[in-house]
């Protein structure tokens, strides 16, 4: 039982800390309410545990032979992130009535897992951790212990966020919200790009 607390510990501290998942939760929230930004929270989730998953079952040692992909998969990464925040600068703050914009989905919730580097990093060493000897139990002990951690912090993000709601019911303090959050993707690419 220790194992799962200890693995517990680990996904609660990789998965509330800030980072380019939860900003992202954090401002659909706010913009679009928690209900709606649920759908980016599962699949932020889902995204994050096949990576996990994969990580435990070889993955590592694929991108430990291939060190072009890691760089590869970092640079996109990055270049997603200053896309996000690009996004965000542009926006003008309002929700339209016309129901032409959306909260983030599922897909975009989970693709965004496999370009966030801090997502691999939290893979490649919770899996170098709990299940470096290749036991194929721990990785699903493990994926399934995080699984729920996972949901529950990005799920917390949305949720702040639309607490925040109620404080950015304008455009200008929405535009100004957004520019926040943008400004914080950058400072996370700039640190990951380093």
């Amino acid at each position: 039982m220790s194992v799962v607390f200890s693995m517990a510990a680990f996904a609660l501290a990789a998965s509330i800390t800030p980072g380019p998942v939860n900003i992202l939760a954090l401002g659909s929230g706010a913009r679009f309410g928690f209900k709606a930004s649920l759908s980016h929270v599962a699949g932020a989730t889902l995204g994050f545990t096949l990576l996990l998953v994969l990580t435990g079952l070889g993955l590592n040692e694929l991108l430990r032979q291939w060190p072009v992909l890691t760089q590869g998969i970092r640079l996109f990464g990055v270049a997603f992130l200053l896309y996000m925040a690009w996004k965000l600068v542009r926006d003008d703050g309002r929700v339209t009535a016309d129901g032409q914009v959306r909260a983030p989905s599922a897909w975009y919730g989970a693709l965004m897992q496999w370009l966030n580097p801090k997502a691999w990093l939290a893979c490649v060493a919770g899996i170098g951790a709990f299940a470096a000897d290749g036991d194929t139990r721990l990785v699903w002990l493990f994926a399934a212990v995080y699984l729920v951690i996972c949901y529950l912090s990005i799920a917390c993000w949305a949720y702040a966020g639309s607490f925040l709601r109620h404080y950015l019911d304008n455009p200008a303090g929405m535009r100004l919200f957004n520019r926040s959050m943008a400004a914080l993707l950058a400072v996370s690419a700039a640190y990951l790009f380093t």
